[in-house]
């Protein structure tokens, strides 16, 4: 593999683990500061960017992962 896309990869899955760690589990993120934990309700400001910030990291990895085994082969 790439020094550098092993690099890379690397970056991108710390910033994943802290992205994943700071979502609440099932109850949202508004809830740590005092907000409604209802279930029943849609994801807004900061919970929306953090949801797809997470989903951004989660693609750039599998493509890193991808990437670096078809390099290997």
């Amino acid at each position: 593999m790439n020094p550098i896309l092993a690099v890379g990869q690397i970056i991108v899955s710390i910033f994943l683990i802290v992205a994943i760690l700071m979502q609440a589990r099932g109850i949202g993120l508004s809830s740590a500061f005092g907000g409604d934990s209802s279930v029943y309700r849609s994801r807004r400001g900061v919970e929306r960017q953090l949801m797809r910030f997470t989903v951004l990291l989660t693609i750039l990895f599998v493509l890193f992962s991808l990437v670096g085994y078809l390099q290997s082969n």
